[in-house]
């Protein structure tokens, strides 16, 4: 049996979409947003605008990858202004770090530090949540995910719960206009990587294959044009194809890429989908010795009209000038040699124990050194 869930209770699609924060509901708004952008270019005066006369409070410079202090310091604004409403408005990061701050302002007896699933909430209690990506890539508009850093450990803390659902999304693709090259790119493989892990999990089912297998094809199709002719159009489709493999993954889940990544990026400080861009082509040969990772893939280089999926996402990786190695990220070879032990552990942590094939830390260190040197592991 399998329960599924498409929240948020509502999604507002299309340009001008903004338009929406107008008839969101409270009378205390906390407005969270990352750095500078969102007030360069007029999102957060517009958001302002829309509220009208209710009072509006703000916390911003919300961090690449936010960290439990980051959190701790926006709880101790939420306990100050005591909003009834918070908008989260931003890349992926900062809707992480917004859902973070809820849960704990939420529920101060929880230690960031200690958490554990388990005794996450299923909902919240005095928030009303609107989620505003101005990113297309973490879908965390629409899932239960967030992900927060600990630097003191150099670990990426998942913390999944239904809490984290925002009530809505607002997926107004005026907002990814003005987005620099590589967080197009980056943001781009991020979703593309979300929807593949998702499709090639051998427990899949038939409601999350059909949004990801979609989520996969737009994505494969828009994201160049996104990049490089930055169209309306294509900006708007890559919107909406990252929330939908943001759906499914919510229900059915990750693997191993995700693992690795969320290790590096938590012991280097890296981008999450640059790092996720980089590793996906060398796990992809690592579980196509499954059966029915195999067949999917090659059911996908038939629908793209392409021989070879994987040779596929290289050359849309290296379209969008995404490194083809770890090396090639700037990672020295000795430091890497010095921390493969620690990095290797952690990225047995989380999404990697739903991998198709079953890893150890021998078996993903053959993995990440491929990934590191550009082996092929076919």
């Amino acid at each position: 049996m399998a329960i599924l869930n498409y929240e948020p209770n509502k999604l507002v699609i299309g340009k001008g979409s903004l338009d929406a924060v107008k008839d969101v509901p409270g009378e205390r708004i906390m407005i969270v947003a990352g750095g500078s952008s969102m007030r360069r270019s007029g999102v957060i005066d517009r958001i302002v605008s829309l509220l009208g006369d209710r009072e509006v409070f703000f916390h911003e410079g919300v961090g690449k990858n936010p960290t439990i202090y980051e959190v701790n310091s926006g709880v101790e604004d939420f306990k100050k202004y005591t909003p009834d409403t918070v908008i989260a408005v931003g890349g992926g990061s900062t809707l992480d770090a917004a859902k973070a701050m809820i849960l704990f302002y939420e529920h101060p007896d929880l230690d960031i530090k200690t958490v554990t699933p388990e005794i996450l909430p299923e909902k919240r209690e005095k928030i009303f949540l609107v989620a505003i990506p101005s990113t297309s890539g973490t879908a965390s508009e629409v899932t239960r995910t967030s992900v927060v850093t600990d630097p003191d450990r150099g670990l990426k803390i998942p913390l999944n719960c239904m809490a984290n659902k925002p009530d809505i999304a607002i997926l107004d693709p005026d907002l990814t206009m003005t987005l620099p090259d590589n967080v197009v790119a980056e943001t781009g493989m991020d979703a593309l990587t979300h929807a593949v892990e998702c499709y090639l999990r051998p427990d899949c089912d038939d409601f999350n294959l059909a949004l990801t297998q979609y989520a996969i094809l737009g994505i494969m199709k828009w994201l160049p044009i996104s990049f490089t002719e930055k169209t309306e159009e294509a900006r708007e489709r890559m919107h909406n194809f990252q929330s939908m493999a943001g759906m499914a993954f919510t229900n059915v889940g990750l693997t191993m890429v995700h693992g690795i990544s969320h290790a590096f990026g938590g012991y280097y400080d890296y981008p999450h989908g640059l790092t996720n861009g980089v590793i996906l082509p060398y796990v992809l040969e690592y579980n196509k010795a499954v059966p029915s990772v195999a067949e999917k893939m090659e059911g996908l280089a038939k629908l793209l009209g392409v021989d070879d999926f994987i040779q596929a996402i290289r050359d849309i990786r290296s379209y969008l000038g995404i490194p083809n190695t770890i090396r090639d990220m700037g990672l020295d070879e000795e430091t890497y040699l010095k921390d493969l032990p620690v990095v290797a552990k952690n990225s047995l942590m989380g999404p990697t124990k739903f991998n198709p094939i079953v890893m150890t830390e021998d078996t993903i260190k053959v993995v990440i050194d491929a990934a590191y040197y550009g082996k092929s592991l076919l």
